[in-house]
């Protein structure tokens, strides 16, 4: 069953539409939580508290729209209000190397090299403003569409399409520039399409 369809029984009362719905977006809600708050168990938390909130707030949804950006909406601004309410300095930690897998067993070398490229990779985005790290992350680690991310983020798609490749611009400028990747440049997949 789509996410519409359930959001529309949700909306109903339909407790087991909803906890289809949850299930089906724990994950990826987990994951955009852990984005804002770096820490596992606040990310958790706020994933949780998120769900209550979204469960309360299923009449403020609109038929028809998709269900998955909602429920971001809500559960980033849940994992900032928690992360603000901390007030701490939460390091962004992605293990892109979770999302990978490996087709290959690759050479001790290369495994170190790649994952030097990965450190240097997640320093250089933990240094991006906030906005701009999450707009990386939800595109490329949470593989949000840019009008999925619109929702989430409640603006425009061409303003996300324009955030994302000045965050990327920026990206790719500090890993040209990192001391790290000077003397092991950078795969294909992050050499520069600055003017392209």
């Amino acid at each position: 069953m789509e996410d519409v369809d359930l959001a529309v029984q949700a909306k109903q009362g339909d407790i087991d539409a909803y906890e289809t719905l949850m299930r089906r977006h724990q994950n990826v809600a987990h994951r955009a939580a852990y984005l804002v708050t770096g820490d596992a168990a606040e990310a958790e938390d706020a994933v949780q508290e998120a769900f209550v909130k979204a469960f309360y707030a299923l009449e403020s949804f609109e038929d028809g729209r998709p269900f998955k950006p909602w429920l971001l909406r809500i559960v980033t601004n849940e994992a900032h209000s928690r992360r603000r309410s901390v007030v701490r300095h939460a390091r962004l930690a992605l293990r892109a190397q979770e999302n990978m897998t490996v087709q290959t067993m690759p050479s001790p070398e290369s495994r170190f090299l790649a994952s030097e490229r990965s450190d240097t990779l997640i320093r250089e985005l933990n240094k991006l403003p906030e906005i701009d790290r999450l707009v990386i992350s939800y595109r490329y680690f949470l593989d949000l569409t840019p009008s999925e991310m619109a929702e989430t983020f409640g603006k425009p798609p061409g303003a996300i399409r324009s955030r994302l490749f000045r965050a990327l611009a920026r990206l790719r400028e500090g890993l040209e520039t990192s001391t790290d990747l000077q003397s092991h440049p950078a795969p294909d997949g992050l050499k520069g399409t600055s003017h392209g």
